[in-house]
């Protein structure tokens, strides 16, 4: 308990005196994010947050993790650097989307093959338990990359990605505490002391952004939480015992996972590339509801603890079920969201504008009159 605390205080402390640092930089060096019409801000803001995040981060780690009895971290934090220059490129030069996939697969395989985190069972989705090696391996891969782009696609709003972060490793954070896992327990809390100490910075109006630097390394480290959280608890001998340990990890996740797998999805309907920006995003869907960065923020972060809560109520309900309902209510809130604002965009087009209506009145009236006399 004393390693994961510390930690946790360690991490925020370098990240919490990193940012200021790093904005000084920024703005000397000229290091911003231009807006354009796609981004939500309207001014020049740096963007390597993620730099803070990753030092506290991974100092944290290696003085709180003992290597001796986890030689799997050592791989963690190789795929975690990887990750690090990978989002850094991208944040100053700008990276292709291909160099970038290409990036993900070197770290997602350093995770899979040298650090032991696979999927291996599907514990009764779809009725499916154990996967074959290849299917293993592939399905962990996909799972690793989409969660990894989940947290950079969900970043367009001050103060979402951090939020929805630090609910994520809180609640997984909270069960490796719980079942004993010291240093899963640690790789958690570490990483929420650095958002903690990020997002001082970054609530609206956001002085700095975490760039692909920062959300990159936040689905990197969560989707390996998440998949070792779904085998440990679907363990028969874990101190706390999940059945449908798939559907609450799910559950964990649902705001950037939902989001990045219906975007994926439109985009590759749509015969565009997965990676290729656009604005179909429910941050997006919120803005136009008239939604500022704080009620979104405050209503992902509502919404992820009510599903939460829900799934781990019905832990031992069958998985199949639990998804099937979570996806069902996903699907309904994003379908209400997204009508509900094509009738305010709709609106606002037919809006008359400023003396349009005067200029109606006048045009009835006359057509009145002009009728009356061809009648007369």
């Amino acid at each position: 308990m004393d390693n994961i605390l510390l930690s946790a205080a360690l991490a925020f402390l370098i990240t919490f005196f990193a940012i200021p640092v790093i904005i000084q930089i920024a703005k000397s060096k000229k290091l911003f994010d231009e807006p354009d019409e796609r981004k939500v801000h309207k001014t020049v803001i740096p963007t390597l947050g993620g730099l803070g995040i990753f030092a506290g981060f991974i100092v944290a780690v290696l003085l709180g993790v003992p290597s001796t009895n986890n030689p799997e971290f050592q791989y963690f934090v190789a795929a975690a650097i990887v990750i690090f220059f990978l989002g850094i490129k991208d944040d100053i030069m700008i990276l292709s989307a291909s160099k970038k996939f290409i990036g993900q697969l070197i770290a997602a395989a350093i995770i899979i093959h040298f650090g032991g985190i696979q999927i291996t069972n599907m514990h009764g989705f779809m009725g499916i338990y154990g996967l074959p090696p290849v299917a293993g391996i592939v399905l962990s891969f996909f799972t690793i990359i989409v969660i990894t782009n989940s947290f950079n696609l969900i970043d367009g709003v001050d103060g979402l990605a951090g939020t929805l972060g630090l609910i994520t490793t809180i609640a997984l954070g909270a069960y490796f505490l719980v079942v004993g896992q010291t240093a899963y327990a640690v790789l958690a809390f570490s990483l929420t002391g650095s958002i903690i100490g990020f997002l001082i910075y970054n609530f609206s109006p956001a002085k700095i952004f975490m760039g692909d630097t920062g959300s990159l390394l936040l689905g990197l480290i969560n989707s390996i939480l998440v998949i070792k959280f779904i085998n440990l608890a679907a363990t028969p001998g874990s101190h706390l015992p999940i059945q449908a340990s798939p559907a609450v990890g799910f559950a964990i996740m649902i705001i950037p996972l939902f989001d990045t797998l219906r975007v994926f999805g439109l985009r590759i309907l749509d015969r565009r590339s997965p990676f290729s920006p656009d604005r179909n995003h429910i941050h997006h869907y919120l803005l136009d509801l008239g939604f500022s960065h704080k009620k979104i923020t405050f209503t992902c972060a509502l919404v992820t603890i009510i599903f939460i809560a829900f799934a781990f109520y019905f832990r031992n309900a069958d998985t199949t079920l639990m998804i099937g309902t979570i996806l069902a209510v996903s699907t309904g809130l994003t379908a209400l969201i997204y009508y509900s604002r094509r009738k305010i965009i709709s609106r606002k087009t037919y809006m008359p504008v400023a003396g349009e209506k005067e200029i109606i009145k006048s045009h009835k009236i006359l057509t009145l009159i002009s009728d009356t006399v061809e009648v007369d």
